[in-house]
Parts: C-alpha cells; structure tokens; sequence
C-alpha cells in the first residue's frame, strides 16, 4: 500500500515537473541560456527615396518693402494691411509743404540766375564793342598800348563772367529739378501689382527718408499667388540638395495636406546661431510650392490659402534610386571591433527602440571604408544558428531601409530584431535563436496590456 501511494507521489511529481518545464521553457526561465531571440529577414531589390526633413516658414516668392525718400508727417494713407493693388496705384501722401517752399525757392534762385546770364552777356557785348575799337585805334597808332590791353582785359573778364553765370543758371535748374524731385516723392506710388502684406505706419505718424538714413519702413506688396517656404537645411544635408529636387511639403494649417513643391534656390553663404561651441549653421533653401498643388484650398472667401509666416516642414528629395540591394534599417550598427567578439555598453548605443520594436534616430558615421580608429558599419547575419559580424558598405537610405553596395550575399539572413541586440550585444560566434517579429515582441504587448 504505501508502495503504491509512493508510486502516485512519483507519478504526480513528475507530472508537475514537465509542467513546470514546458511552461518555463515558453517563458524564457530556462532552456536557451546563452541565446539570443532574433528576427531576420532577407534583403530585396527595392525603390529607396533618400528625403532631407527641414522646417521652415511660408513666404512669397516675390516680396517688395516699401519705404519713403523723404522725411514728414503722413497726411493721407488710402490701403489697409490685405488691400489688392495695382502697379502705379497711389498709396499715401507725406505732408508736401516744406517740400514744395523749397521747390520755390530754388526756382527763385534759378531766375535770379538767369537774370544774371542776360546782365553778363550784355556787359559782354559792350566790352567785345570796346575792344574791337581799341584793336582798331591801336593798330592806327592812335592809343597807347595799355590803353589797348585795359581793353583786352576787360573783354576776357566779361568773357569769364558769362561763362560763369551760364554755370550758375545750370546749377540752379539741377536744384530746381531736385527739388521736383523731392516733391514728387511726398506721394507713393505702387511699384507693383500685389496685396498689401504688411502696413507698419499710421496716419499721422512721421516717418525718416532713405537719404539720411535706412529709413521707415512704410508697407510691404508681396505677390502671394506664388509662394515658397523659405526651411533650415543643416550643413551636413546641404551637399545633397540641388536646384529642382522635388519637395512635399506639410503646412500646420493643413495637417491632412501635403504640397508639391521644387528647390529654387540653394545659398552659399551659411546662417551661424548661437555663440562659441553651441553653433548651429544652417543654409536658408527655398522651395517654391507649386500653386496646383494647393488650388483646392482657393474659395471667394480665401483667395490665398497659403499666407506668410505660416510654419512648414518640406520634405526634400534628393535621391530615387529602383532596384537596389536594400535591408531594413535598424539591421545596421556600428562597431569599433574590427573582430566582432566585443559587444557594445548601454550608453554606446546608436538610435533609440520602443517597445514595438521601431527604431529612431538611428545616425550611421561613414559611407566610406572603415580603418582601424574609426568605428565600422556593420551587420549581424545567422549562419547555423548563430550570430556573425559583416562589414558593409551602405549608400542611400530613407526612412525604413538602407542600401546595401558591398559586404552581404543576396541571400544572407539578416538580423533585424530587437535593435538592442543589433546595437550592443550581437557578437561573431554567438547562439541565437530565429523567431517571428510578432513572438519576439509579444512579450512586450502583454507587458503593455
């Protein structure tokens, strides 16, 4: 009897062990220590689109900023910020009257002038009279010769004095016209046709002429039928960015929009902020939005459904490639040992991984050949269950995948998950078991869950 009850003790105790094994060996507790979980997958021949990201504001293409010539009290202004003009349409009036006192009296200045021309030129005449005379009486031997170059001399000084007064007539027309000039500039005009995008003055106020310094800046006109977004290209994206790469762009206003757009004009020169070692240059790249692509949004009521300062991220193609040898992203490390026996700390990992398994800001250092002081672009491939290091080289990428130009065979099995294990602890030799992406991160969905 107590054979038998032992025997039912055995029973269930080993019963309750393979429970507890099989149970234990689905959780991970025990049974592949020293393995790592991965995921892996192929890689195919696709179309990469490589895409610089820059965020910047909407501005017209074409933007005209208006200020005065002269200084004085604004007396008329007949626009509000918004109105449509047109080219040559009058606009305001700086208070004209210390202008046109002036006018008058370079006017008198100029009739004195003439005045004096007409006295100078008889005073001419009557000394080129007295001195044919006394040419005449002097050859006769009927004066004397000082008498004859007194004369002569008076002649010439005449001579001098209406060229003189000529000078001082022309000088008095030139302040006559610039003073017509100035006169004329107490009205503004519309340099072009446009809408008043901005009105920065009031009636009333006064403002300062470009001719003694930088001036008021009265209005702008801006032509907002064509429009462009002026974005941040950082330094190290500017070398891939050339003149007509196609752009989409995504404005706030319009969160379920995306515009097409082109590159239209790249600078040279950078724009530096901050100070020292915090630095950043950008260059300033503007892409014009093409207006098709938004004419669904123009109504009555919004004839310009795009408007200046509206805040816009354009994404800028500045590669297509079809066809090439292509691998998920977060396939790819970097590592400092050239042997691939190390495995890499916590904080020298490069990107970031939810728990989904997604991976962000992944930053690859070189596309060039890696030497012995630099770290190596490298990928992780199974090869009878376990882990082996490949240097490859890369060229573009986009957001999901990077080709691959040298270092793979076409039927390698690369690991693409978990990115923690891609970025620190994958090494040459190491066991790894092979399971689906959903089994790898089920675990972390229970979690959540």
């Amino acid at each position: 009897m107590k054979s038998k009850k032992l025997l039912y003790i055995i029973i269930g105790s080993a019963v309750l062990l393979l429970i507890v094994l099989g149970i234990g060996k689905k959780q991970g507790w025990f049974g592949n220590e020293g393995f790592i979980k991965v995921a892996v997958e192929s890689g195919i021949e696709r179309e990469i689109v490589e895409v610089i990201t820059a965020n910047g504001k909407i501005q017209p293409e074409t933007e005209v900023a208006i200020s005065p010539d002269v200084s004085g009290e604004i007396v008329d202004l007949v626009v509000n910020e918004g109105d449509e003009v047109i080219k040559g349409q009058y606009l305001l009036k700086i208070k004209p009257e210390a202008y046109q006192m002036a006018r008058n009296r370079a006017q008198a200045s100029l009739m004195n002038s003439r005045a004096r021309q007409k006295q100078s030129e008889a005073q001419l005449e009557m000394a080129n009279l007295e001195y044919k005379r006394s040419k005449q009486l002097y050859e006769d031997e009927a004066i004397s010769t000082s008498e004859y170059e007194q004369s002569l001399t008076a002649y010439t000084t005449a001579l001098a004095e209406k060229e003189a007064a000529e000078f001082s007539v022309m000088s008095a027309q030139a302040t006559v016209d610039e003073a017509d000039e100035s006169l004329t500039k107490t009205s503004i005009y519309a340099p072009m046709t446009g809408t008043i995008s901005s009105l920065s003055v009031e009636l009333g106020e006064r403002v300062v002429g470009t001719s003694m310094m930088s001036g008021t800046e009265l209005l702008r006109i801006a032509d907002l039928s064509r429009m462009e977004v002026e974005v941040e290209v950082n330094e190290n994206d500017i070398v891939r960015v050339t003149n007509r790469d196609t752009a989409f762009i995504e404005v706030d206003a319009y969160p379920d929009t995306r515009f097409l757009g082109v590159v239209s004009e790249i600078p040279v020169s950078a724009n530096t902020t901050g100070v020292s070692t915090d630095q950043v240059t950008n260059f300033m790249v503007k892409v014009l939005v093409l207006a098709e692509s938004y004419e669904d949004k123009v109504s009555e009521n919004n004839p310009y459904p795009l408007r200046p300062g509206m805040s816009a991220t354009a994404d800028i193609q500045t590669d297509r490639r079809t066809g090439i040898y292509s691998i998920p992203i977060q396939a790819v490390s970097t590592r400092m040992d050239t042997s691939g026996t190390a495995t890499i700390k916590e904080d020298q990992q490069i990107g970031q991984v939810s728990s989904d398994g997604t991976v962000s800001n992944v930053s690859l250092p070189s596309k060039e050949p890696s030497s012995s002081d630099e770290p190596m672009v490298v990928v992780f491939v199974v090869s009878e269950g376990k882990a082996w290091m490949k240097e490859v080289k890369t060229g573009i990428q986009d957001n999901n995948y990077i080709e691959i130009t040298e270092g793979l065979d076409l039927d390698a099995e690369i690991i693409v998950a978990p990115y923690s294990a891609i970025s620190r602890q994958l090494k040459n030799d190491l066991p790894v078991e092979v399971v689906s992406e959903e089994e790898l991160f089920s675990g972390d969905k229970k979690n959540k869950d």
